[in-house]
């Protein structure tokens, strides 16, 4: 309720979410508060944490329809990012709409965090080459 904020996520029962929205000031605006939507607020405490700590990522796509998430951090190997760069487009391709028509995914960058982006060509988004 001060402000301190020591987590990366935070999990709720409920019948615990009364307690909880009171908080909702702080948890709010960082993208901390719980939400049944992305499996945050659930009977099965255990489970939740457990994919939360096993690198379970959620996205959401913005007015103008980017998605800006992250695949991997600098420590990951070469083939771990690859193989969550290619779940991340089949997620992506998965949650197509069935009323969209059309190529769902037009553009596709892969940055740092603070680096130039690289494009990659969207109709190849899939294709890998091992080099």
């Amino acid at each position: 309720m001060k402000g301190n904020i020591d987590f990366e996520a935070a999990v709720a029962t409920p019948d615990m979410m009364a307690a909880v929205g009171k908080a909702g000031r702080v948890l709010g605006p960082r993208g901390l508060m719980p939400n049944p939507k992305t499996g945050t607020v659930t009977n099965d405490i255990a489970k939740a944490v457990t994919e939360i700590k096993g690198g379970k990522v959620e996205y959401r796509a913005d007015r103008t329809g980017n998605i800006h998430l992250i695949i991997g951090k600098k420590s990951f190997e070469e083939p771990k990012l690859l193989e969550n760069y290619l779940a991340v487009v089949d997620e992506i391709v998965k949650a197509k709409p069935s009323s969209a028509k059309g190529r769902y995914i037009k553009s596709l960058a892969i940055s740092s965090t603070m680096g130039p982006s690289v494009k990659i060509d969207a109709t190849h988004a899939k294709d890998t080459s091992e080099n």
